[in-house]
């Protein structure tokens, strides 16, 4: 039977027990006040019905002891009916923190992506998520747009932590990629059905846009076989694999022998920032310095490694890399990458279809056309003159 808790006076008058007394909301649907002691403030609980499963939900609402006793009804209310429309939209019963999702989100980043994207998504919440105490807990459906726009302006004002850049003040492409996974954990959640709303993330954690410069470091042919001959034997070879395929540097670490398929001439690539395994079928002269690479190892050995035999890392490369580009008078800042850039600006300005370079490349058409588009000019201006009647 429905029992008065709407005003103070009628809570004074209840009998302590551990049943809530309730208040009908709706049909199904109930606001209860627990009057656990007669000296108390007592706590407040919502309930409802699940059409689908017929089964009754709670959540607790708090003693509301912050609010002075004649708002505790009304607040107490507000409360459950906010979390009755949750429900009504399809939102998960249990309570989701910020942490929660975080957690959530590397999972799925093991079971789905790579065991370094986890990695990376772990290290970027614990410095800059759950650190925040107050963040962390606040349960996914409270959060609001002010207390993340505080968030990613701390963000902004903490110095880089790590890279060349270390000590220096934060860039927006910087802060652009240590926002990502956070809005990519914030946006699982809710497409989960954990929370019933973006608004509160929607806009404040959107990516800055213009602030990705393309890699304007290029090095032609030439250039590229003096890195390669100035570096010792082993990473020789280790250049020699970047020079000829746009892979990224660890994903040709990677690699073991038995991801080479010598009777197909093809080499899987099935550790690498895509997340997806994917095959390439290498032209005869290419295949010839991988059947190379592969010959007398055992399967699971590094198809191109150290001269002791460990894979190379992007700690054991560094240094001697940094040497073979100065040896080699390369314009600073020449590194592995510069060599998968410099490979991708060939394919396409050689007039390799943008959407082939991609597949093999391991990235998108967006990210191609992005940073490489412009290479295409010189291609449709040729295709533009073969027109000419």
């Amino acid at each position: 039977m429905a029992t008065k808790i709407d005003t103070v006076s009628a809570r004074d008058r209840l009998k302590p027990r551990r049943e809530p007394y309730w208040h009908r909301l709706s049909k199904g649907c109930y606001l209860g006040f627990r009057k656990m002691s007669t000296a108390g403030h007592g706590n407040w609980v919502a309930r409802a019905m699940q059409e689908a499963t017929r089964k009754e939900a709670y959540k607790a609402l708090g003693d509301l002891s912050e609010l002075p006793d004649h708002l505790r009804f009304d607040s107490a209310q507000k409360a459950a009916l906010a979390w009755l429309d949750h429900l009504g939209r399809g939102g998960a019963v249990g309570i989701t923190t910020v942490k929660d999702a975080c957690d959530r989100y590397i999972k799925h980043l093991r079971a789905t992506k790579t065991e370094r994207a986890a990695n990376d998504a772990e290290a970027r919440f614990k410095n800059y998520v759950l650190n925040h105490g107050k963040l962390a807990t606040t349960e996914l459906a409270k959060v609001t747009p002010s207390q993340l726009e505080a968030w990613r302006k701390a963000l902004r004002e903490l110095p880089t932590r790590s890279g060349a850049n270390r000590g220096k003040a934060r860039s927006a492409s910087t802060l652009n990629r240590d926002m990502t996974c956070f809005r990519a954990a914030l946006n699982l959640a809710y497409s989960d059905g954990l929370v019933t709303s973006d608004f509160a993330w929607r806009s404040k954690l959107r990516p800055l846009k213009n602030v990705d410069q393309r890699r304007e470091l290029y090095l032609d042919r030439a250039q590229r076989l003096q890195f390669v001959e100035r570096a010792p034997p082993d990473l020789a070879a280790f250049l020699r694999g970047l020079a000829q395929l746009p892979l990224r540097p660890g994903a040709l670490a990677a690699l073991t022998v038995g991801d080479y398929d010598s009777r197909l001439k093809v080499l899987k690539i099935g550790k690498d920032k895509a997340g997806k395994d994917r095959k390439i079928k290498l032209p005869d002269a290419t295949a010839v310095f991988f059947e190379a690479a592969a010959k007398d190892k055992a399967t699971a050995a590094p198809l191109l490694c150290r001269a002791d035999g460990v894979a190379w890392n992007k700690d054991s490369w560094k240094w001697p890399v940094k040497a073979a580009a100065a040896a080699a008078k390369l314009p600073p800042g020449a590194t592995t990458y510069t060599m998968r850039h410099s490979v991708i600006s060939d394919l396409v300005h050689d007039g390799l279809d943008l959407l082939t370079v991609a597949q093999i490349s391991g990235t998108s058409v967006a990210m191609i056309e992005k940073h490489y588009g412009h290479l295409r000019s010189d291609v449709a201006a040729g295709a533009l003159a073969r027109l000419v009647l």
